[in-house]
């Protein structure tokens, strides 16, 4: 077990700390909870960067690494959602790009000789402005800001899906020829 590995574990219990504060009636629940979201991220970067100046990449972070950051963004958008500061159809969207992936990553992973998608430009970028915008429902910035900046988070990650379905599906069609 190696660092890297150990920070994404341990972005893995932060969830259940996320959701504990955030459904709490502590005062100031929200900062509270964000507080921990931050500390995810954070951690996210730490471990990759760690992970790729050490080569120090294994299988088990390469299949922890996505479920820590998917538990971290289904905990937030749900929870955004139950509480209104999101509407429904952002954590639809969201929600089905993720299971998607998951599944199609897993596809790839487990039956098509442990390929795995790398992350593109449009990924990070939506996952940067993801971050952006809960940042700005934690430090209640704006409400208005809030939602444009979560509309443009569910556009990027409509791009960045087509983009990662089309690697998909060139990984699935050149593994399927090699065999």
């Amino acid at each position: 077990m190696n660092i890297p590995n150990l920070l994404t574990i341990f972005r893995i219990f932060l969830v259940p700390i996320y959701l504990f504060i955030f459904f709490s009636n502590l005062d100031n629940r929200f900062l509270l909870s964000g507080l921990v979201f931050i500390l995810a991220g954070i951690s996210d970067v730490l471990d990759g960067k760690i992970a790729r100046k050490y080569n120090l990449i294994t299988d088990l972070g390469i299949v922890l690494d996505p479920i820590a950051d998917k538990m971290m963004i289904f905990a937030v958008l749900i929870s955004y959602t139950i509480e209104g500061l999101i509407p429904y159809w952002i954590l639809l969207i969201i929600g089905i790009k993720e299971i998607a992936m998951i599944l199609g990553g897993g596809i790839l992973y487990l039956f098509k000789g442990k390929q795995v998608v790398p992350s593109n430009i449009y990924g990070k970028i939506a996952t940067v402005l993801f971050y952006a915008a809960t940042l700005s429902v934690i430090f209640n910035i704006s409400n208005k800001l809030s939602q444009i900046l979560f509309i443009v988070t569910v556009i990027l990650n409509v791009f960045a899906f087509i983009n990662y379905l089309k690697i998909y599906i060139s990984m699935r069609n050149n593994k399927e020829e090699i065999n």
